[in-house]
């Protein structure tokens, strides 16, 4: 095999992604179905589900609260009927969570970013990893972090305190998993341009009394290369770690941000 097609994944790969009707799942999904893999997307909002679908007839695709135990079971047991089984979990889904001091932040925000972003990625993984354990494939997990899973983020502890985990849960997993050869990593996009990060902005200089410009400028004087990363550079990534390029690498919690220094 030479080098060009070690960094692509085999063909008929069986994925299942969280999230991905929109944003950096979207881009994903689509990145997979291009090297000829079979993708199954959940994500919360049915209309977003069928838009993605549309834009992409070769799609899986179910409508799942990945923050509901008994919803996420559902999907993963649709995934597994329609595909015959899972090779790659790749645990996307995530909400930006409130900004605001920790004593502003109401109770039920905080157990909403916490149930969303943490408590699913553990829902997908008990139903999860008995299918992977089935596959010889060289199967693989690959948890969606952040920046702020690596750096300290005033204003936006809910968040940072579930990427942090996050970072944490594969990094034990690749331990607890690697015997039964499956890879566990974590990719931990930067500022990715869209229009999500604009809102987060937008919060932001709310909270700090400053103009919209101001704080994105704020924002890219952070970042080494002074620039946003875009959704499908993390695609890229996730293909590149699925591929057997990525044979041995597991327990690692890798940036692509450009260098963000500081939050």
């Amino acid at each position: 095999m030479n080098t060009f097609e070690l960094l692509k994944p085999r063909p008929g790969l069986r994925v299942l992604i969280s999230g991905a009707a929109s944003g950096i799942g979207a881009a994903i999904a689509d990145a997979f179905v291009q090297a000829d893999a079979q993708v199954y997307i959940c994500d919360v909002n049915q209309s977003a589900v069928d838009r993605a679908k549309e834009g992409n007839p070769k799609l899986h695709a179910g409508v799942a609260d990945v923050s509901i135990r008994e919803h996420v079971d559902r999907v993963v047991e649709d995934a597994r009927f329609r595909l015959g089984g899972l090779d790659l979990l790749i645990n996307n889904a995530g909400i930006a969570g409130p900004t605001g001091g920790i004593e502003t932040i109401d109770p039920d925000d905080w157990e909403r970013t916490v149930a969303t972003n943490l408590n699913s990625q553990y829902y997908f993984l008990r139903r999860a990893v008995p299918l992977l354990k089935e596959t010889s494939d060289c199967p693989g997990i690959i948890a969606m972090s952040s920046v702020a899973g690596r750096l300290g983020y005033a204003f936006r502890t809910p968040y940072a305190s579930t990427k942090w985990a996050i970072v944490g849960l594969v990094k034990s997993l690749a331990i607890e998993l690697g015997p039964a050869n499956i890879r566990v990593n974590a990719v931990l996009p930067g500022v990715v341009q869209g229009e999500r990060m604009d809102k987060v902005i937008a919060a932001r200089a709310e909270s700090a009394g400053v103009g919209f410009d101001d704080m994105k400028e704020q924002y890219l004087q952070k970042i080494s290369l002074r620039r946003m990363v875009t959704v499908d550079d993390i695609a890229a990534m996730t293909l590149f770690l699925a591929s057997p390029a990525g044979r041995h690498i597991s327990g690692q919690a890798i940036s692509v941000d450009g260098n963000v220094e500081y939050l």
